[in-house]
Parts: structure tokens; sequence; C-alpha cells
């Protein structure tokens, strides 16, 4: 008889969801977690941490009311890194607490250290003090995470050159800042800066940022960077950062030459699965760390299965944690449903973007007819209401069926507003369905109805003119 039915190597959203969908099963479960790490990356520095971070910003800047009070509009003149900090801290807290509760209502075993494998059903969990308690089970899901990768030919020192880890760790808020990779995370964290008034350049090797979003929202979101005074290189790559008494030179292969208090680097993550043993089990992962799944998150050893940003893409907190659910239901037995192609995807800048479906370029591509639906803020009483002039939603319609093929928004509440969307293509409705609904007003949602309109409109232009 082995310890426990499942076993979780890692608390953060995917190990979480794993091991209390099991437990609801009826299962012997146990989770593994270093103390201090409750949570996972997650909620300790990563997902929490910068939302957190991106919430504080715009309060304290007074950034979303200046439309309405003025451009020198400011809840506080002199920002610090303790106000950014206190309401990170309150927060993390708040989220470790309510994530032990879930954990001890379900009767799930938290077992405090670092686990590896010692075979296929063992693993050794060490607690950083020479001592290692061993535990066997029946099905074991492996939900480590990742950590920002880190280039050999770049030295860190956790101040003046740092990785996303860094940024809830600063000492202070720096007026100049470089950041290398213009992906999610690095964008994210640019216009957050370039928010609380650092002066930002963004260097990035490919010749876009986001290029698998909406072209048309990313240069809506370039241009209110700009606007933050954000400075974009792009095609252009780091030959070295010199770390000089105060501050850093970042040189760039074409010869430019930046100063800046600090350098981010933001070139992806890399699975931590280097401490895991995993040769003990019959496992090996990539040259990024991360392991290979089947559609049920099974590995090459049946019983040993994988979910969260450790499998590689999408790497989101909210399909990492419908993995852990789906995967602990197969460990178990239980019948599921696969995971619905549909996934929204929100990316949290300032002003925020979220779509979900496909892509004008995408549709372009696979030559599929689409009509575009625009609906902008500035023409809803909700949009002046709250100050935000620059929003906008875009619905892509099929002329054909009349169903939504994509729901690209930009904007306050972008995150929020993107699932009625995703709720109506995920039903099969088509945009009749948003063109006779009736939305509370003054509300953003109402932008649903006039983009449903003004695609319509065009699609009836085009019948009369054929018809």
């Amino acid at each position: 008889m082995n310890d426990f039915d499942l076993l979780v190597l890692g608390s953060g959203p995917g190990g979480q969801r794993a091991a209390i969908a099991a437990a609801k099963l009826g299962r012997n479960v146990a989770i593994v977690d270093r103390r201090t790490m409750m949570g996972g990356v997650c909620i300790n520095t990563g997902t929490i941490p910068s939302k957190t971070l991106r919430e504080a910003v715009l309060y304290l800047t007074g950034l979303n009311q200046r439309e309405l009070y003025g451009q020198s509009y400011r809840v506080k003149d002199e920002i610090t890194v303790a106000d950014l900090g206190m309401r990170t801290q309150h927060v993390i807290g708040r989220e470790v607490d309510v994530i032990r509760s879930q954990l001890a209502r379900n009767r799930v075993t938290v077992l405090a250290g670092t686990g590896h494998f010692l075979d296929p059903h063992t693993v050794g969990i060490g607690d950083g003090e020479d001592r290692e308690q061993k535990v066997t089970a029946d099905k074991i899901v492996i939900a480590t995470g990742t950590r920002p990768a880190r280039p050999d030919t770049v030295e860190f020192d956790d101040r003046t050159v740092i990785d996303s880890d860094g940024m809830i760790n600063m000492e202070r808020i720096p007026e100049t800042m470089v950041v290398v990779g213009a992906g999610v995370i690095g964008i994210e964290y640019a216009s957050m800066f370039a928010a609380l008034g650092t002066k930002v350049t963004v260097v990035e090797r490919r010749e876009r940022m986001l290029d698998f979003a909406d072209l048309e929202v990313v240069e809506a979101l370039k241009y209110h960077l700009r606007d933050l005074a954000v400075t974009f290189r792009f095609r252009e790559t780091v030959a070295s950062v010199e770390r000089m008494a105060h501050g850093a030179l970042t040189i760039l292969e074409s010869g430019k030459r930046i100063p800046a208090d600090t350098v981010m680097y933001s070139a992806g993550r890399h699975g931590m699965t280097e401490d895991l043993g995993l040769e003990a089990a019959g496992l090996a992962a990539d040259r990024r760390g991360r392991i290979k799944v089947d559609e049920h998150y099974r590995t090459e050893v049946p019983h040993i299965y994988a979910v969260g940003d450790v499998i590689g893409f999408p790497a989101l907190a909210a399909t990492s944690m419908e993995q852990g659910r789906l995967a602990a239901h197969d460990a178990c037995g239980e019948p599921v449903h696969a995971m619905p192609e549909l996934q929204p995807i929100g990316i949290y800048t300032i002003p925020e973007i979220s779509f979900v479906g496909r892509t004008e370029d995408e549709l372009t591509e696979a030559k599929v007819p689409f009509e575009v639906g625009i609906s902008r803020y500035r023409e809803l009483a909700r949009g002046q209401i709250i100050g935000d002039s620059y929003g906008m939603l875009k619905l892509l319609v099929s002329p054909e069926d009349r169903r939504l093929l994509g729901v690209h928004v930009f904007g306050t509440g972008a995150t929020e507003l993107v699932h009625i969307g995703q709720t109506v293509m995920g039903c099969g409705g088509t945009v009749d369905y948003l063109v006779n609904a009736v939305f509370n007003y003054p509300t953003l949602a109402e932008s649903y109805k006039v983009a449903a309109l003004d695609a319509m409109n065009k699609m009836r232009h085009i019948a009369r003119l054929t018809g």
C-alpha cells in the first residue's frame, strides 16, 4: 500500500486544483511545496504580485482619472517602493491564507519541503536541513512551474540587472530602465514603470511586439506607451550589459549604448525540473526544462502527470488550473471533457488587452472571409463616466453563418469584458444575439451591441449591393 493515492509536486494554480479535485473525489491526497512558496510562483513572485502592483500604480498615479481631472492629477506625488509593496504583501498574505484554508478544508496533507523522485512511485522531501522524508503514491502530478530564464551571457545581481522575479524586491523606483524582451511580461512591467514616470526603453530582436495579438490593438497600445515616454528599439539585439557604480550600460549589436538605473531581462521562462531527479522516475525534460505530456497530461510514465507552465504553452494560470483538474480526474478514472480550444488571453498592460478566437491576420492567411464590427469607448456613456476615451472592442464576424470568429478588446476592463464574447462563441451564438440582447446602461458591456450593429450594417450594405 502506498502512502497516498495522489501526490502533487507544487502548490501553484495547477497543483492546487489537481489536489483539491482528487480530494473531492474521495482520494487520499498530499501536496509538496516549500513553506515560503505556498501558492507557487503565481502567488508569490508572478501573476498576483505583478497584477497587484499594476493596480497600485493605477491608483497612486491617478493615471485613469487624468482624462477628467487634467494631466497633472496624482493621488500621491512621491510614490515609493514601500507604497507599492504594502498592497502587494497584503494581497499575497490573504491569498496564501485562502489556499491553506482550501487545502485544509478538503483534507489535503501539506508536506513542507522540496520533492525529488527516488523511483517512479517514491518521492523524497527535503527540508533544507539534511532531513528527508520519503513518501509513496499511486499517482503523481508534477506542477513545479517555471522560473525566469537567465542567459549565460548576462551577469544578474538582482539589484541593477534583474529578471521579473526581482521586480517586487526593488529598493527604489528607477528613473530610467531598459527592458530586454517585448513579450507579455516585459511589456506589462514596461507599461507599469512608464506610468510611474520611469523613462523606459524596450529592446526587442523581432520586428514587432505581441505578434500573436491583433495588430490594430497592439498599435494602439504602442501609441499609449509612447505617450508615456517609452522608447522602442525593434530588430535590435543586446550584445552586453556593463554594470557601473550607479546603473548599467546596455550595449546593442548595432553599436547603440543605453544608460539606465535598472536593466530587466524578460527572456522567457525555464521549467523548474532540474532538481526533481526525473531520471529516477524514467523521465527527462527538454532543454528549456519542460516535460512532454499527452492529451490527458500523462507523461511517458503513465502514472505520472504534468500540468501548468512546466509543460509549456499556453503557460497561463487560468489554463494551468483547468489542466490540474483534468489530470486529477483522469488519474482517478473519472471521465472528463477535453479542454476547449477557445481560450481567452489577458495581457495586463496599461491599458490592458484581451482577446479570444482568431485575429484578422490569421483569418486572412486562412482565406476565411470576415466582417469587422467596432465599438469605441468614447461613444459609450460609461466610457465618458470613467474617462476612457481610447478603449475599443472589435468583433470579427463570419458573413456566411454570422458566428463570431474573434473578439478583441483594448482598454479598461478588457480582461473582464472578453468573457461575454467567449461565452457567445462557446455556445455557438451568432452576432444576431448581440444585436437583439439588452445590455445594462450605462456599461462597457454595451460595446458588444454597438460593435454587433456595426458589423450587421456592413453585411447589410453588401447584401443590398448584391441582392
